[in-house]
């Protein structure tokens, strides 16, 4: 980051806020190498683009390590802090190579040479500096996962599978993988394998009971101690996902039943006698210490919000990157400090969410809303959905949101059925009739804004990226009265095609959310794609789309504009070259400015 980042032009000063907090420098939570506590990575935008930064703590210097004209975010630090591993795919379509750097700079070299380019599944690094797993994903393999061993620069392959799988971890020796995989054939609920470095399995963990009653598991990471075989897992056994301890030599499960509400992970602390617990409830998180030796739960004192990542430090201390829909985002630590702070312009304070529970047909749902300081309805009102759909909406700070208060609006986001934070059994809830139990969800919220006097029911509009663009699309032509405009950005607009065209591992994951894939099971697929509706449409539809997008493809949305375009259905598309989303801020930036203007010279006056 320059010196020429901290000035702030008069231009700057003249812009809106919704603009400035787009453009304001921002930072991820640092990632740092285990052996050289001292040398950290992280992402900032601080040139306009997303890029991988390089941080000596030591000296204070940061140097941007990564400058591509779509910008970089996937990389790794090895161990000992020597290396910087990065993803190198081509403008955003996330099928690449893994390329390496020194960490005081230097060329970019080949990672792993004779490894095709693939989509990623997941890295683990040696501490030795030599051994390296990579798991690899494409429709040709399935998912692969080699192995580079000390004294080798050819990989090695010791695992393949036809479904998906990814590299979970490698034990603090280097002598242990942890995988996690779906043979069975369940893309939202995985079983855990750990293999040798010849590929031999030394122990398997697999809670999957078939039927309707799947069970998932994750893992969370080998014990950061020499000698130490315990790795830590993810659960559900009792409907949510909370750690557990599995000691893969011995086969011992502790059960740590936390007490605590919503679903919780949990990392190590650097010396392995404790846990740093991460506790998702009700759209905020929070931090708690688990000790080991006596089972003791602490509260880590962190402000009311959202915690979006957090790590123990080798001195105990945690640093963790903190918002709240108000409040933009900041890399806190528990001993008072702001670890990272970007020179220059500082993103403009938004206003904070409104809880509401509404019932629904499948229970209470929870949304977060926000208006503008001061406003009382009837508003314009913007339902922005999110994506996943295995995610939730919390509250934390986020810039596309703030724009539409900015300008008038309220803005309601709605944790469907199919959200994450709420239990396994909501989580799973959308199976077969996809798409459709989400939008019964979001039209009983939709009620509620029009019924408590907060929403203008003339002016409605559906918006949404991804998982949420494909709602949009989905509600806009199901509900086609309830809508006055629909924003899509990235969506699934013709799913056959969608599925045809799209990555292997998401193809897994239809394939488990319907029940099978569109010949197996063609009505399902049929009755949840928003081109089945797209004569009903009445809205006016606006549609953003990356043209090197491997989630959403291109085509697939082309084929639905065309229907939209043969009766002359009021329409606009804006391609831009990237994949799914972008990474540069203008861009982002255009972006919202177009779905702005087309709300406003669409929506009723």
């Amino acid at each position: 980051m320059t010196e020429s980042n901290r000035v702030t032009s008069p231009a700057t000063e003249s812009m809106p806020d919704w603009e400035k907090r787009f453009r304001a420098p921002r930072v991820s939570l640092p990632d740092w190498a285990e052996d050289a506590p001292d040398r950290s990575l992280f992402v900032s935008n601080a040139t306009g683009t997303y890029e991988l930064y390089a941080w000596d703590r030591a000296t204070g210097e940061q140097r941007r390590a990564t400058d591509r004209a779509n910008g970089t975010t996937d990389g790794v630090l090895t161990p000992d802090g020597a290396w910087i591993w990065w993803f190198n795919d081509t403008d955003g379509d996330e099928f690449g190579t893994w390329l390496r750097q020194p960490f005081e700079g230097g060329e970019d070299t080949e990672a792993v040479p004779g490894l095709a380019p693939s989509y990623p599944a997941g890295l683990a690094l040696g501490r030795d500096g030599r051994t390296a797993v990579i798991g690899c994903s494409t429709d040709e393999d399935g998912t692969t996962i080699h192995v580079v061993r000390p004294g080798s620069d050819s990989p090695a392959e010791i695992y393949r599978h036809r479904e998906s799988a990814g590299v979970g971890d490698l034990s603090y020796d280097g002598t242990l993988i942890a995988i996690e995989h779906t043979e069975h054939g369940d893309a939202m609920h995985g079983a855990l394998r750990v293999l040798r470095l010849d590929g031999s399995t030394l122990a398997e963990l697999d809670d999957s009971k078939g039927g309707t009653e799947e069970l998932g598991l994750e893992v969370l990471g080998f014990a950061p101690v020499a000698g130490d075989t315990r790795l830590l897992v993810g659960h559900q056994r009792r409907g949510r996902w909370e750690p557990m301890v599995w000691d893969v030599a011995t086969g011992e499960e502790r059960d740590l039943a936390l007490d605590l509400p919503g679903d919780v992970s949990a990392e190590w602390y650097p010396d392995g006698s404790a846990l740093l617990v991460v506790h998702e409830f009700e759209a905020r998180g929070e931090l708690w210490r688990y000790e080991f030796a006596s089972g003791a739960l602490t509260k880590v004192d962190t402000p009311v919000g959202s915690v979006s990542g957090a790590c123990a430090r080798p001195d105990g201390s945690v640093e963790y990157l903190w918002s709240s829909a108000a409040e933009p985002s900041v890399v806190r630590s528990t001993t008072g400090d702001v670890v990272l702070d970007p020179p220059g312009m500082k993103a403009p304070a938004s206003v904070p969410v409104e809880d509401v529970w509404v019932q629904g047909p499948g229970g209470r749902i929870h949304a977060l809303v926000q208006k503008p300081a001061g406003a009382s309805g009837p508003l314009p009102t913007v339902f922005e959905i999110h994506g996943g759909p295995t995610w939730h909406d919390s509250d934390a700070f986020a810039a596309g949101p703030a724009a539409w208060v900015d300008h008038g609006y309220a803005v309601v986001r709605v944790n469907y059925r199919g959200s994450t934070g709420y239990g396994r059994e909501w989580t799973d809830a959308l199976k077969h009739r996809v798409g459709l139990i989400e939008l019964e969800d979001i039209a009983a919220v939709r009620e509620w804004a029009v019924s408590s006097g907060l929403a203008d029911p003339e002016r409605l509009v559906l918006a949404g990226g991804s998982w949420g663009g494909y709602l949009t699309l989905l509600g806009i032509g199901t509900q086609p009265g309830a809508w006055a405009v629909g924003l899509a950005a990235v969506p699934v607009a013709d799913y056959v095609t969608a599925y045809e065209d799209e990555m292997e591992a998401l193809k897994a994951l239809d394939r488990t959310l319907f029940g099978g894939s569109p010949e197996e099971v063609p009505e399902r697929y049929r009755v949840s794609s928003p081109l089945t509706y797209v004569d009903d449409v009445k809205a006016p539809v606006y549609i953003s789309a990356g043209v090197n997008d491997p989630r959403c493809p291109l085509q697939q949305i082309l084929n639905y504009v065309d229907r939209l375009a043969a009766r002359d259905a009021a329409h606009e598309v804006y391609r831009y070259d990237a994949g799914h989303g972008s990474l540069v801020v203008e861009e982002r930036i255009k972006q919202v400015a177009l779905e702005l203007d087309f709300a406003e010279r669409h929506l009723p006056k």
